[in-house]
């Protein structure tokens, strides 16, 4: 069946030639480069060590893109899993975390087969941006004491302790480690704004590790933190397994596949709304398993499709699988013939990197744009964020989403109104099942009907990668959408940013008053300039029509 063949498959079908194996091949190349200081840095930040980071890159990386259900996703290990890994190694031992990923590659292999790959829209859009910032702040946490230097014998592993111990050992400060931290943040952040292009982590390593050798600096390195790191790869191996300890880390197991499963899904969107594809949900999922499956076995951490990764591999001209696995080829490359280099990368360098990867995770802008939503969605990304950072990641989920369910029900029996008028809708005296028969050519018009939110937003999109060729002008129908959250907002600022893409006008037509503030709040409203609006189904035709005709965007 289509749904549950690999990209892979399909591209090598549809023909593969040597310019887009160089395309592919110096993409790979690209996204290695960024990976490789990458996986070092979240292996150690894990609570493991570098060379699991790069091993799972590797095995991990190479599975998700050859048996994925997408053309340019990336994988490896992520910082959505830092903060669930480092509490399995804590609990359970290394041998726990491995039984556990081998458990979440189950549980998504089952939930790829039994087409649970839609499941994501349900997942409130709050609630996803509430726990990956509380991740965001527990890894920036974490850094402390390496980007300083600290003298602490053992962090403890909760939020408040963690930072109380800071503030205690505040006074042992190496200024010499924080003077090669700070560098190294500094040239990732300026490389970032001034040269985007350059590989800002990688740079800042290697400037980093010749630094601290030449001047003999006294920091902690990877090689005086880590000093017997194996080079090469590990043979395959099963880890000991018991009925005892498969009941100890079944939790943690549905934790990393719901991680595992929600990251490579929202990447591969992204992956789609960046290029105009489409990924196959359900099977992606599947690689995914087979892909933790397989980094348990060599001894790696839980893995998932990467964003940031994901986008740089398609900014860098990736056009197949291929590309994915390449970039697993040249860090094989490294791990079989290069790991001796590792032992003089400077930790405070690593925490630099991780502090901009939390930074990116934390989505500050879209945190702040959610706070401007009504009381509820900014309620629930509250409570889910303080969750995450004070309690738990599965309790923040859990409740999280709850909430949400429960608070969308409260909205939409306030939104039900009684009409013992009689009259008739006028938008829908305008509808008929032939709408489109009185459109102008290069017009679309899609209606929406019922409330807009988290568990159908999904569904718009996947709309407008349905349409052939791309319209000039879009007419949504939202007569009939009484109520619009967080995430319906969300998928409309997608859309329209997708639809501009293309070069498409998006026309709002019969707005109601509740998704009219909703959408006002994010600066979507008529006087944005970024969609027009229009009273009724016939005034937007109208509209759409001068559209048509104008050179230049009407201004309303």
């Amino acid at each position: 069946m289509k749904t549950y063949t690999p990209k892979l498959i399909t591209v090598l079908r549809e023909g593969y030639s040597a310019s887009t194996f160089r395309g592919d091949a110096i993409a790979g190349l690209t996204v290695a480069i960024v990976a490789l200081p990458l996986a070092m840095a979240l292996g150690i930040a894990s609570g493991a060590s570098p060379d699991k980071g790069l091993v799972t890159a590797v095995i991990a990386g190479f599975l998700i893109s050859a048996l994925g259900g997408s053309r340019v996703q990336v994988g490896g290990p992520t910082g959505a899993f830092v903060v669930v890994i480092f509490n399995v190694i804590a609990k359970h031992g290394y041998d726990g975390l491995l039984v556990a990923t081998l458990l979440a590659g189950l549980i998504l292999i089952a939930a790829g087969v039994f087409r649970f790959g839609q499941m994501i829209k349900f997942i409130p859009h709050p609630v996803v941006t509430g726990f990956t910032a509380g991740i965001a702040v527990i890894i920036a946490s974490s850094q402390v004491k390496d980007f300083l230097g600290l003298s602490i014998a053992k962090v403890p592993a909760e939020f408040v302790p963690k930072w109380q111990a800071y503030f205690a050992a505040m006074s042992s400060t190496n200024w010499a480690t924080l003077g090669v931290g700070a560098g190294a943040l500094a040239i990732i952040i300026v490389l970032r704004k001034f040269a985007p292009k350059l590989p800002g982590f990688l740079i800042a390593v290697v400037v980093s590790a010749v630094a601290v050798a030449l001047l003999k600096l006294p920091v902690d390195t990877i090689g005086s933190r880590f000093p017997n790191i194996p080079a090469g790869l590990p043979m395959p191996s099963f880890p000991e397994i018991s009925l005892a300890k498969i009941n100890a880390v079944l939790p943690s197991a549905f934790t990393i596949a719901f991680l595992a499963g929600i990251e490579a899904l929202l990447s591969a969107v992204v992956a789609d709304g960046m290029t105009g594809t489409r990924h196959r949900s359900n099977q992606e999922l599947i690689g995914q398993g087979i892909a933790n499956i397989g980094s348990a076995l060599f001894g790696g951490l839980p893995a998932t499709g990467a964003i940031a990764r994901t986008a740089t591999n398609i900014r860098s001209g990736a056009k197949t699988p291929v590309a994915g696995i390449l970039h697993a080829v040249f860090l094989l490359l490294f791990v079989l013939f290069a790991t001796d280099l590792m032992a003089f990368v400077p930790m405070a360098a690593l925490a630099a990197i991780l502090f901009m990867v939390a930074w990116g995770m934390s989505e500050y802008e879209r945190f702040i744009t959610l706070l401007r939503m009504p009381n509820s969605d900014r309620a629930v990304l509250l409570l889910t964020f303080g969750l995450t950072v004070l309690v738990d990641l599965t309790v923040a989920i859990g409740v999280g989403v709850t909430l949400a369910s429960l608070l969308f029900m409260a909205r939409m029996a306030e939104a039900v109104e009684v009409d013992s008028s009689g009259r008739q809708d006028t938008d829908l005296d305008s509808e008929d099942v032939h709408q489109r028969d009185t459109l102008p050519k290069g017009v679309e018009v899609f209606r929406i009907t019922g409330p807009f939110f988290f568990g159908v937003a999904g569904e718009l999109l996947d709309t407008l990668r349905r349409v052939g060729q791309s319209p000039k002008v879009i007419i949504l129908r939202m007569r009939l959408v009484p109520l619009l959250d967080a995430s319906g907002v969300q998928a409309l600022e997608e859309f329209i940013e997708q639809a501009h893409i293309t070069g498409a006008k998006v026309v709002l037509s019969g707005v109601q008053a509740q998704p009219q503030s909703m959408l006002e709040r994010v600066h979507l409203g008529a006087s944005s300039g970024k969609v027009f609006y229009a009273a009724d189904f016939a005034n937007a035709q109208s509209l759409a029509l001068g559209l048509l005709e104008s050179p230049k965007p009407l201004l309303h």
